[in-house]
């Protein structure tokens, strides 16, 4: 999952991993560095390196577990797994682990996708879901295996460029489901950024998801005296006033939304998937 920041890419995709289990699936949903608050919108403890069980429905037939992958755990991981697990612990001890994970550009990023390769190939789930850096970001993140795979022609790091770059570069393995709102600006954005990734990256996309979207209200054109007294309903100047401007505005939003939903599909040939607003102060899981 990837976007601007704000468009509610984290919301997105923690509703996706909650659909996908309750269609009977095996959902891993991997955050980054622990930014997202992605445990408060799941009501689960805080994530950490080791995944957590999210409480779901007792109607839910799959599971959704969530966890956050560091660049420098995913390291330790690496070495533990080529039989260098006491390396890793004297380079945390020493406090050279930052330096080696931060000495070639892109290496951080490498690292983490080198462990969520590790786990689509170990199949640990049937769907793993990432919640990416925010759209700039992706796409230097996206990119990371190829720039090391042209700098480091042999060895372990063009290894694991190469690995990664095969994986993404397979739609039945990755793909990239941008998140936007109905709005001039994010939609923008989200057309350059796609075009970026399919031509940089080389990576499929999926669904566009467009997030807070205001489903048409019945009514509005009705004549509003005439509502209220057929509704048995006394209303003051000041009460009608406020409901013609509230009526309007409405109106109004929703046809620039439907505007901008028609645009993007001009520009931009996906299918969406469209996310009503919730009109709440604070989301919870339920919603």
């Amino acid at each position: 999952m990837a976007g601007k920041g704000g468009v509610g890419k984290t919301t997105a995709g923690a509703a996706l991993a909650i659909g996908a289990a309750r269609s009977g699936l095996s959902v891993l949903l991997v955050e980054l560095e622990g930014t997202t608050g992605l445990s408060r919108l799941l009501g689960c403890e805080p994530l950490g390196y080791d995944p957590v069980e999210v409480p779901l429905d007792a109607e839910t037939t799959g599971s959704l577990t969530a966890r956050m992958i560091t660049p420098d755990q995913a390291l330790l991981d690496y070495l533990a797994d080529h039989g260098l697990k006491r390396v890793g612990r004297a380079m945390v001890s020493s406090g050279i682990l930052e330096i080696v994970s931060t000495a070639t550009p892109g290496i951080r990023d490498l690292l983490v996708l080198g462990k969520i390769r590790q786990l689509e190939t170990e199949r640990a789930a049937d769907l793993i879901i990432l919640d990416a850096p925010a759209a700039g970001h992706a796409i230097t993140f996206l990119r990371s295996p190829t720039g090391i795979a042209e700098a480091a022609t042999s060895g372990a790091l063009h290894t694991q460029a190469t690995e990664a770059l095969a994986m993404l570069g397979d739609p039945s393995r990755a793909r990239v489901m941008l998140v936007t709102l109905p709005e001039e600006t994010p939609i923008n954005e989200l057309v350059d950024t796609a075009y970026s990734l399919e031509e940089d990256v080389g990576v499929m996309l999926g669904p566009v998801v467009v997030n807070g979207t205001w489903p048409p209200l019945p009514g509005l054109d009705v004549e509003l005296e005439r509502a209220a007294s057929e509704a048995g309903v006394t209303l003051s100047d000041d009460e009608a006033d406020s409901l013609r401007a509230a009526g309007a505005y409405r109106a109004e939003r929703t046809a620039m939304q439907q505007s901008q939903l028609e645009r993007l599909g001009d520009e931009l040939p996906l299918a969406t998937l469209n996310l009503d607003f919730v009109f709440t102060n604070e989301l919870e899981t339920a919603d």
